[in-house]
């Protein structure tokens, strides 16, 4: 029903429905039956689309002010107001009055002001100026008193402006200031604030003028700085019975009454938890009276309900009408209020759950009417609880008398105007007809709702507005889908007003509705006014007539007018926890101490000793202490005393003992993974926000909440990660004091360290700071809001110091925000962006393990899991006795806050429960059964396990005076039980460390081998093992993590009635736990249900899984527990509840599963030892698993020997390797160690029943109504219009519902977070990691730490090539030395006697042929294996090396030294060049070349243009004679391919700024890509024929053109006077992965002039060049080089400082005398060996300065690999052997897509032998190469001769070759040439042409075939296509 609409008409809707079902109930036989309404709206329902609506207007001030204006709810017009004109001439500017003078608070706030006797200054609100506040001077005689009464009528001020005197009216005075007010002026409306002076003399705004009946406005500048108490919000209302008659001064800024230390403290916007502002006496009660009225609140909370007026209101303004609401309204409709989750009729309910903030007045227009209603005496005494009455519809009439007694909130009123204005989201489809829900269908589902709420339920608003907005949205279906569809629809159109429930009907509906819930509800209709609705419910309170009755709805109607309506909550349980709801957090506390230093609980003390017939407990602790002095070692503590050291006799220890040190798993480090790309993302982006490239280290700031033990722990782990000494910021002796540099507590001392955390990183720009922020949820206080003097000092400093500008602005600073809660940083406003959001990763995807980890994570969704049915034992779970006393009591002591009863209860249950187990059985009466489970299994705890390890149980008591009480008295019981040895009980204050006494330390020193005298242990990890209850206070955790021998988590005592996410999350979260993955225990290998995903909101639901808790046999035996399913309340069965005593008691065999396992895991482990014993030197055991869990031992010894070794010495506690146990030991002890057991499984919780319904109940979806909560106090919903949250979500998709649907409150340091431009307010260097609790983020974080570092470290370090020189024994091994070692240049006369080396010593050539210069006695034996292809570049061995600062760099490195060299100065638009033409002609290409120079304007000085037309005409020369130490002469050319990114172009460094010329060669298709990525870098743009061309083409073109050029510019400065010889004729090569150059110094000061020393260091590239170009005669050089850089050279190497040998890499070039010396423009490979030869063979001088080196990076893209060989018939990748480049011509062989040149190479190098099958390996018999250098493979040697006249060549005599190739000869080779060689018989001959043509011309012409034999199929071609134009070959054998 209500959920088909098919053929339905429009006017069967929900009244109909709702009169048949009404109908239908009557008839039925059902007690209660099922409400029509809870079907039709509290079941789950495909969400429409439509309706996500977003927020409303976004000027809340505007709106505000709208609001005011209009008025009443009723239809009458507001009444309008007409200003006066202003008088001629005068001053109209907002903020100034009439006169021109500045009235703005912010404007003279420092300037003395005149008051006179008897006036005050107040500030004035001024519509147009919504953020300032306008100061003016008013008779304090008509403003009110501290009481918000005695105000005199009128007004009599003065202007502090103008100092004009005398206003006697407010309209003239408002006149006067400039307000230009659209309404009445009224003193109560726009006088808001008193204005006090503040510590420096200054005007601040002060306390809130109290006028009487006029409601707080919410909305406060948000820069105010006042005191606290000018904040007091609805939330901090206080609630208690009496009051006190102390006024403090209104305007006291000191005032710590009412103070908030909470996030709340400053809220401006009241929140459900509140129920908006307690309203009283028929109006709002005034926040900061509430101060006035209390004592100091160091003594007495705030208090509600104070004033003592009885009568009506005083004479009003004309225009105020005593019907119409208050004017003001608070944050209008920009935040609508949360949607309410759904709610089964089983699930609990939470009371008003501070969710939502109000829409349209943040406090309702409540203005009592008509005649008062007296609150009868003795009403509290009588009903046991304050009722709490909601106002609803129209009037409220005026409460008098014992008005303490009750606590009036506009929370319901609130809801239903937000109902009204749902509607509002479909006017974007021009929806008239839709009509909000009407008053009196708000009314009767209202009813509806409280009829079907169970006895121990409580109303839940947003559960209410659900309904409402299903109802509206179900009953307008049909229009909403027309408007939606924009087509006809089938039926007629209905009007749109359809029969509605009318006022005469709604009381007997009503009734009607209450009449089947059995008096539940109570319905009271009333003729007239509400006040005889409310007084005949006083009357029937008084008579006791309401005792069943929870809820009271009083209805006047009448047929003329609107209804009025109100609900009283008079049922004592609802009451209580809707009034207590109301306390913010630091008011709960207050009212709690109060309650305690007022001796007020005294009666219940008293109480409770007449619970115990046998007497008081106090007498009977006594009596049991004196009866058993003196022989206390009983059985109990027998076991205890014994010491728990080794026995050297070998007796049974327990050897299970382990501390969780810092271990990486694997979830750790995918998410470290993760945040390093999230850094490396952030780096990678074009905004340049974050440079990694310029920081060389990492250091790191750790900010923890204020609490001693989190300070510690964050100590102990950084100290056992050993990240300090990893990243280098501290030696090897770490001491505490250092280790603590790094942690920073957010208290009172933290500015101190933050400051200098500041100073650091500006100090040292190339270090990258890391500020984390731990626990970061904490403190999300705006800094703005916490300068008050009664706050705490922490507050607000997160905002104050991680926000500050310093900290956003710095660019070596990244913030990283930690926290298992992140949802308060998920507003819509904002610092992160939700790309820099990390979330804990899934264990599983599909049902695939993606972590294999041996420990699995227990946390929330696991907990939830294990309560449903089908599971053995629930872990959470609910204690029905304890919650039945505390509601008993609760009636008893109607005054007393239930924490201080719940305390009180609970704290009776423990001590009942130790004496019941001390032998006082009569005491297990006094307790509950799950706490005298808890007490016996702690007790017993240590007796089981022979070294005396037990159990933690933790109680929860977040109120510090009340957990001090617990403390003392558990203390006290503990003494007087002589059990003070068997276990500690410790008082965990979040202010102060831990305190344990003698005994215990003793015992922990012992277990975990500490020497240290002095040791202590300081966080709750380090208590591992000791039986004990931790009493666990403060108002929230703070991050504190506890050790696995957690059993008992007990949350009894949270406060359950004010609980948001993040608070009922963090309080469970104290309770996660990891679990070994394989555990043995009963029936429990634990398989989906531990395998829930963190990604998701709860883990799926798993009917038939179970988690053993408890190991005992008392489980089997007990039935009755394993088949409660929903309801897990221990006490449902005594038989099962003693059974399982009695078990813990006597269980001493363990159960089969564990004995089995036991063994396999001592063989395990007995393995392991051995293993670790071998190799030694590594301490294991923070790795040793406990040992009767199966590992993975291999995994294990490798994570040993990673471990840092910690010694005695540590500050920290460090375990040492345990010994291995005897088998027999071994079983024992794992049978009996209740911490083994302990850490097998997760703990025990025990939860209030309020929270246990709400953490188990879900909706329909399956999600847990905890998670649809409101995520934070400090945020609200932007809206009651949003979708819900639906199961299936991840973290992703939920924090991206947070940041759309919530917003932050005034008091949240992200409120003022706001920008037009979104993506402007996220902070680039921002990122947040969010995780489960307890799962390991702080050991993640850590580890990013470390893998950061090391990439860091590896940003600044290169792998460059490190080879020894190949073919060093061939070289000519002579004791001649043409140079001295310490000479720097060579000397040219010397040089020119010194014999060409033609041996390749280049390690990169270790695959070519070797050049043989004379008869040389070369191994037969293989010079060397030939690699594959692919490894030429794999396999070359490198080493890395840290870049210096004469670096060069690729595109990747930004530094600020370099952005303008870069083309990043703004001066410099990026596309700021130009293309210029470059033509010359050169015959051998029979064509004229046209290169194209791309130079930008920064480089345009480097080159000649022609004036006029700019036309290129040659590249400027520097002269020969010129010197300039900051000036390179020689023009660098580098060649590149594929390497836009990777090359290395910079050179600004590694020229040390010096200004040089830098020219890429770039092929035509890659000169977009290389502009792009270098801007400012001059291209020379090869023509598009070279486009498949290799290196050989640009080193050619490069030449050619700068001979060219150097011709041109001697012509042109030969103009100038200059002679031709003297322009700079040399140019420099180098390879695009020269990265670094070294220089090697010699020393020769030895004794003998052979001796000398040596050492190499990095210099720069400017001063080797500068070195070389300052050479003696150097333009008689042809070739100039250096060596390349290896670790291995040796002193012979350096001892000839120039060698005559090849060169490579990086040459300098003379273009001069190359001039006729050309490269093979045809040439992929050894292009620069064939250019070497052919130069030495002109006669030309080829130098070799070995005394500078140059390293080669190894760069994996580009270069000659960018040339893929494939086919060109498919494009399939296919593998293509270097055999298939050649084929016989006309064959049908697969044509390649690959220049010629480069499979003939290509087949040469790896298949020569088969054209020279005599020269394989015989080194004596080369094959004679003529003019040509090709590489025919490591096993063939070759001979070059030239055959140009005049050339040097070897002499040939005596040489007899193999074999000849001749490749594309010229004609200078000749027959007679040839003829000179003498051939082996069989040699053989290659001839190599370019066509057939040509191959038969040459054969001829050489006369060939007189020597050499030709067959016709000897011939060959390339595997090229005709179009490609192959090579041709014809080989032939020597005859």
């Amino acid at each position: 029903m209500g959920n088909s609409y098919a053929g339905q008409l429009k006017t069967t809707r929900f009244e109909e429905v709702l009169h048949n079902s009404i109908e239908a109930s009557l008839r039925s036989n059902n007690l209660v039956p099922r409400p029509i309404f809870s079907q039709l709206y509290l079941e789950a329902e495909q969400q429409l689309s439509s309706l996500e609506a977003g927020s409303r207007a976004d000027n809340e001030e505007e709106e505000e002010e709208e609001e005011e204006e209009e008025g009443s709810e009723s239809s009458s017009p507001p009444v309008s107001y007409q200003m006066k004109p202003p008088p001629e001439g005068c001053c109209t500017t907002d903020g100034f009055c009439q006169a021109g003078k500045d009235l703005r608070l912010v404007s003279i706030s420092n300037e003395h002001i005149e008051v006179p006797s008897g006036f005050l200054l107040v500030g004035a609100k001024s519509p147009n100026l919504p953020d300032h506040l306008l100061v003016c001077a008013v008779d304090k005689r008509f403003l009110p008193d501290d009481n918000g009464r005695n105000a005199l009528l009128g007004f009599s001020g003065n202007c502090v402006g103008c100092g004009k005197k005398g206003f006697c009216y407010f309209t003239e005075f408002s006149n006067h200031i400039n307000l230009k007010l659209t309404t009445q002026p009224k003193k109560q409306k726009h006088l808001k604030y008193y204005l006090v002076r503040n510590a420096q003399g200054a005007l601040t705004k002060g306390s809130v003028i109290c006028w009487k009946g006029a409601e707080f406005r919410g909305r406060q500048s948000s820069t105010s700085t006042c005191s606290s108490t000018l904040f007091q919000l609805p939330e901090s209302s206080g609630l208690s019975g009496s009051t006190s008659s102390e006024p403090l001064p209104p305007a006291n800024p000191s005032a710590p009454a009412g103070t908030q230390q909470t996030a709340a403290a400053v809220d401006h916007i009241p929140s459900t938890a509140a129920f908006s502002s307690a309203v009283y006496n028929g109006k709002e009660s005034p926040k900061q009276q509430l101060m006035k009225n209390n004592l100091s609140a160091l003594t007495r909370p705030s208090v509600l309900g104070t004033l003592t007026n009885t009568g009506p209101p005083k004479k009003r303004h004309k225009g105020w009408s005593p019907e119409s609401p208050s004017s003001t309204e608070t944050w209008n409709l920009q935040f609508n209020p949360q949607a309410p989750n759904r709610i089964k009729n089983d699930g609990g309910s939470l009371s008003s759950l501070p969710h939502s903030p109000l829409v349209g007045p943040a406090s309702s227009p409540m203005v009592g009417s008509g005649e008062p209603v007296s609150v009868p005496d003795n009403l509290l005494k009588i009903c046991k609880a304050k009722p709490v009455i909601f106002k609803g519809h129209g009037n409220f009439p005026y409460l008098c008398g014992n008005i303490n007694d009750v606590i009036v909130s506009p929370l319901l009123y609130t809801c239903y105007r937000n109902s009204q204005s749902l509607s509002r989201a479909y006017e974007q489809y021009g929806a008239s007809t839709i009509q909000p829900i009407s008053e009196e269908m708000q009314l009767l589902l209202t009813v509806y709702y409280l009829v079907q709420l169970a006895a121990d339920q409580v109303p839940l608003i947003e559960d209410l507005e659900q309904i409402f907005m299903r109802s509206w949205r179900e009953s307008h279906l049909s229009e909403i889908r027309q408007y939606q569809q924009a087509v006809p629809q089938a039926f007629p159109q209905v009007p749109s007003q359809i029969t509605p429930v009318t006022s005469a009907q709604l009381p007997w509906l009503a009734g009607l509705a209450a009449s089947s819930c059995n008096d539940s509800v109570h319905i009271i209709e009333c003729s007239y006014s509400l006040a005889e609705g409310l007084s005949e419910m006083f009357k029937l309170l008084i008579e006791g007539k309401l005792i069943k009755t929870n809820y009271v709805v009083i209805i006047c109607a009448s047929r003329n007018r609107a209804i009025d309506s109100c609900i009283v909550i008079t049922g004592k349980y609802q009451a209580r926890v809707l009034s207590e709801s109301m306390l913010s957090p630091s008011d709960y506390q207050k009212e709690v101490n109060y309650q305690l230093v007022t001796g007020k609980v005294e009666t219940l003390g008293s109480f409770f000793t007449t619970l115990c017939p046998e007497g008081d407990i106090d007498l009977l602790l006594e009596k049991f202490y004196q009866e058993n002095q003196g022989h206390i070692s009983s059985s109990l503590s027998a076991s205890i005393n014994k010491p728990a050291a080794v026995n050297g006799a070998g007796s049974a220890v327990c050897t299970s003992y382990e501390i969780e040190r810092h271990q990486i798993r694997p979830f750790q480090l995918a998410v470290a993974q993760k945040l390093l790309s999230h850094i490396c993302s952030i780096a990678d982006s074009s905004t340049q926000n974050l440079d990694l490239g310029s920081f060389e280290k990492i250091d790191f700031l750790i900010c923890v909440p204020p609490s001693e033990v989190t300070y510690q722990q964050t100590l102990f782990h950084l100290w056992h990660s050993g990240i300090l000494l990893e990243l280098g910021l501290e030696k090897e002796h770490l001491t505490k004091q250092r280790v603590e540099q790094y942690v920073m507590k957010l208290d009172a001392e933290a500015q101190i360290k933050f400051k200098v955390f500041l100073q650091n990183s500006m100090q040292n720009p190339h270090t990258l700071f890391v500020l984390i922020h731990d626990h970061a949820h904490w403190d999300l206080m705006s800094a703005m809001h916490s300068l008050y003097p009664q706050t705490e000092l922490s507050t607000g400093l997160v905002d104050r110091l991680l926000n500050c500008r310093e900290v956003k602005e710095a660019p070596n600073i990244v913030t990283l925000h930690v926290t298992s809660f992140p949802y308060a940083l998920q507003t819509q406003h904002t610092h992160i962006s939700p790309y820099n959001e990390i979330h804990w990763p899934s264990s599983y995807s599909n049902g695939v393990d993606l972590y294999h980890e041996n420990k699995k994570y227990f946390g929330l969704s696991e907990f939830i899991e294990s309560t449903l049915s089908g599971h053995s034992i629930p872990l959470l779970r609910y204690d029905s006795s304890f919650e039945a006393m505390v509601m008993a009591l609760g009636k008893r002591f109607p005054r007393l806050h239930s924490a201080v009863i719940r305390t009180f209860v609970l704290i009776q249950h423990y001590s009942a429960a130790m004496m019941a187990v001390c032998g006082l059985s009569q005491m297990k009466n006094y307790t509950s059964v799950e706490t005298l489970e808890i007490t016996q299994n702690l007790i017993n705890s240590s007796r089981q396990c022979p070294s005396g390890h037990g159990l933690m149980v933790v109680l929860r008591i977040p109120c510090i005076p009340l957990a001090a009480v617990a403390y003392e008295r558990l203390y006290s019981v503990r003494e007087r039980l002589a059990l003070e040895d068997n276990f500690e009980i410790i008082l965990g204050n979040p202010n102060s460390g831990i305190t344990i006494g003698k005994h215990f330390v003793e015992q922990l020193k012992i277990w975990q081998k500490i020497e240290d005298v002095d040791w202590r242990p300081q966080t709750y990890l380090e208590l591992e093992g000791l039986p004990c209850i931790l009493i666990f206070s403060g108002m929230d955790p703070q991050g504190e993590s506890l050790p696995r021998s957690l059993r008992y988590c007990d949350l009894r005592l949270i406060n359950s009635s004010s609980l948001v996410r993040t608070t009922l999350e963090q309080e469970l979260g104290l309770a996660a736990y990891f679990v070994s993955s394989e555990v043995h225990t009963e029936k429990a290998v634990v398989n989906d249900v531990l395998e829930s995903d963190p990604e998701k909101l709860s883990s799926t639901d798993n009917e038939d899984e179970e988690i053993a808790t408890e190991g005992s046999t008392s489980e089997k035996r007990s039935p009755m527990k394993r088949e409660r399913s929903r309801s897990h309340d221990s006490a449902s069965s005594s038989l099962s509840s003693k059974a399982s005593i009695t078990a813990f008691c006597t269980e001493s065999s363990p159960p089969q599963a564990l004995s089995n396992s036991a063994e396999e895991a001592t063989t395990n482990y007995e393995r392991q030892k051995q293993k670790v014993d071998k190799g030694a030197q590594t301490t294991i055991s923070k790795h040793l698993p406990p040992v009767t869990e199966q590992l993975d031992m291999k995994q294990n010894i490798k994570s040993a020997q990673v471990s840092i070794t910690s010694s005695s010495s540590s500050p920290f506690s460090s375990s040492s390797s345990s010994s291995a146990p005897t088998h027999n030991s071994f079983i024992l002890q794992t049978s009996q160690c209740s911490m083994t057991k302990a850490s097998k499984q997760p703990p025990i919780v025990f939860l209030p029943k309020l929270v246990y319904d709400i953490v188990t109940s879900t909706d329909s979806s399956g999600l847990p109504k905890s998670s649809s909560l409101l995520p934070y106090h400090s945020v609200m919903w932007a809206s009651s219009f949003r979708p819900l949250m639906s199961k299936m979500m991840t973290c992703t998709e939920q924090s991206l519902y947070y940041r759309q649907w919530t917003v932050p409150k005034p008091i949240h340091m992200d409120y003022n977070n706001r920008n037009e431009g979104r993506m402007d307010t996220f902070h680039p260097r921002r990122l947040l990691l969010s995780g489960p609790p307890q799962i390991g983020k702080t050991g993640a974080y850590l580890q990013f730490l470390s893998i950061l570092s090391r990439m860091l470290i590896r940003l600044t370090e290169v792998d460059v090539y490190d080879e020894e020189e190949i073919n060093i024994n061939i070289k000519e091994e002579s004791d001649q030395y043409y140079h001295q070692p310490g000479d720097i240049w060579p000397d040219l006369e010397t040089f020119r006697k010194m014999p060409f080396d033609y041996t390749i010593h280049d390690p990169k050539y270790e695959d070519a042929s070797l050049i043989c210069s004379k008869l040389q006695t070369i191994n037969s034996e293989d010079r060397s294996v030939s690699r594959r292809q692919e490894d030429m570049y794999t396999c070359r061995q490198t080493t890395r090396m840290r870049l210096s600062k004469y670096a060069a760099y690729n595109t990747y490195h930004h530094c600020e030294q370099c952005h303008q060299y870069m083309g990043f100065n703004p001066r410099y638009q990026i596309y700021e060049s130009t293309l210029h033409a470059f033509a010359f002609s050169y015959s051998m290409l029979g064509e004229e070349i046209q290169l194209h120079f791309i130079i930008p304007k920064s480089k345009e000085h480097h080159f000649v243009f022609s004036q006029p037309g700019r036309q290129l005409e040659s590249m400027r020369l520097p002269l020969v004679t010129d010197k300039s130490e900051d000036y390179i002469k020689s023009p660098t050319f580098t060649p590149t391919t594929g390497r836009h990114e990777h090359g290395l172009f910079n050179l600004y460094h590694a020229m040390d700024g010096a200004s040089h010329l830098h020219v890429l060669v770039v092929k035509e298709y890659e000169m977009a890509i290389y502009k792009k990525y270098w801007p400012n870098h001059i291209m020379l743009v090869l023509p598009s024929i070279f486009n498949s061309a290799g290196v050989g083409a640009a080193h050619f073109l490069i030449k050619e053109l700068s001979y060219h050029n150097l011709e041109l510019e001697r012509n042109r400065q030969e103009e100038l006077g200059i002679k031709p010889q003297d322009i700079w004729p040399f140019i420099v090569i180098s390879d695009d992965s020269c990265v670094m150059w070294n220089a090697v110094e010699v020393d020769c000061s030895g004794d003998r002039k052979s001796d000398y020393t040596w050492t190499e260091r990095n210099v720069s590239l400017k001063q080797i060049l500068q070195r070389i170009e300052a050479t003696p005669n150097v333009t008689h050089y042809a070739l100039i080089g250096m060596r390349k850089w290896s670790s291995k050279t040796n002193s012979a190497e350096i001892k000839e400082p120039f060698s005559c040998c090849h060169v490579h890499d990086f040459i300098m070039l003379n273009v001069d005398l190359t001039q006729n010396v050309q490269y093979n423009q045809n040439r992929f490979t050894c292009d620069d060996v064939d250019f070497n030869l052919r130069v030495h063979s002109a006669g030309l001088l080829i130098c070799r300065f070995n005394h500078f080196n140059v390293m080669k990076k190894q760069i994996a893209v580009g270069g000659q690999r960018s040339f893929h060989i494939k086919s060109k018939v498919s494009d399939t990748p296919v593998s293509i052997s270097p055999a298939q480049y050649i084929c016989a011509p006309d064959s049908k062989h697969t044509f390649l897509a690959a220049p010629a040149q480069l499979l003939l190479e290509k087949y040469l190098q790896y298949h020569s032998h088969r054209f020279f099958p005599l020269s394989l390996k015989n080194y004596s018999h080369p094959v004679l190469s003529v003019d040509c250098y090709l590489n025919l493979g490591p096993q063939i040697a070759v001979c070059y001769v030239s055959s140009r006249p005049h050339s040097l060549n070897i002499s040939s005599s005596g040489l007899t070759f193999s074999g000849l190739l001749l490749y594309l000869c010229d004609s200078f080779v000749v027959a007679s040439f040839l003829k000179k060689f003498h051939f082996l018989k069989g040699a053989t001959l290659c001839v190599i042409c370019q066509d057939r043509n040509s191959l038969r011309q040459t054969v001829v012409r050489l006369e060939l075939e007189d020597e050499w034999q030709f067959r016709l199929r000897d011939e060959f071609q390339t595997a090229n296509a005709k179009e490609d134009r192959p090579l041709f070959f014809l080989t032939g054998r020597h005859i």
